[in-house]
């Protein structure tokens, strides 16, 4: 299976990437995402490690029960080869209606076939009020004229 933009990336691809990331996970559709990724895909996701698409599907699937309402933007940070760095935020709230916004960066590496091989995710999540929200669109796809990280001062 071919996941096209394919590297080498150049900045357009790997923001069509990035893009294609972000609307994914804002589905919230564990198996969708995980086909994203190789069959052996490494993982580091704050403290957790994992191994391959099945692993994947299954924390995805836990995060999306846990993380309710969740809203994610990203953005290209940097870019080389078979390589991209992202930062982003997403904001999500708990069963108690407490809202957090999460901050983070990941580290991307793909196969010649433009699955992702590898992800490594360090995040930092911060209890918000409600009236500090900055994400609302309905649940889904992020709309084109929504301000971006860079728009928001995030």
């Amino acid at each position: 299976m071919i996941r096209p933009p394919v590297p080498p990336f150049s900045e357009i691809t790997a923001a069509q990437k990035v893009r294609a990331a972000e609307d994914a996970w804002n589905a919230r559709a564990p198996q969708a995402v995980a086909q994203a990724y190789t069959e052996d895909s490494q993982w580091r996701n704050r403290s957790e490690f994992l191994s391959g698409r099945a692993e994947i599907e299954a924390f995805l699937t836990r995060k999306w029960e846990r993380e309710k309402e969740y809203r994610l933007i990203k953005e290209l940070w940097a870019w080389a080869d078979f390589r991209i760095a992202v930062r982003f935020a997403y904001e999500w709230r708990d069963e108690g209606h407490q809202w957090f916004r999460a901050y983070g960066n990941e580290n991307w590496e793909f196969a010649a076939d433009g699955l992702m091989r590898c992800r490594i995710a360090s995040i930092n999540d911060q209890a918000i009020p409600t009236a500090s929200r900055l994400f609302h669109w309905p649940l889904g796809r992020r709309p084109d004229d929504h301000p971006g990280l860079t728009d928001l001062n995030l």
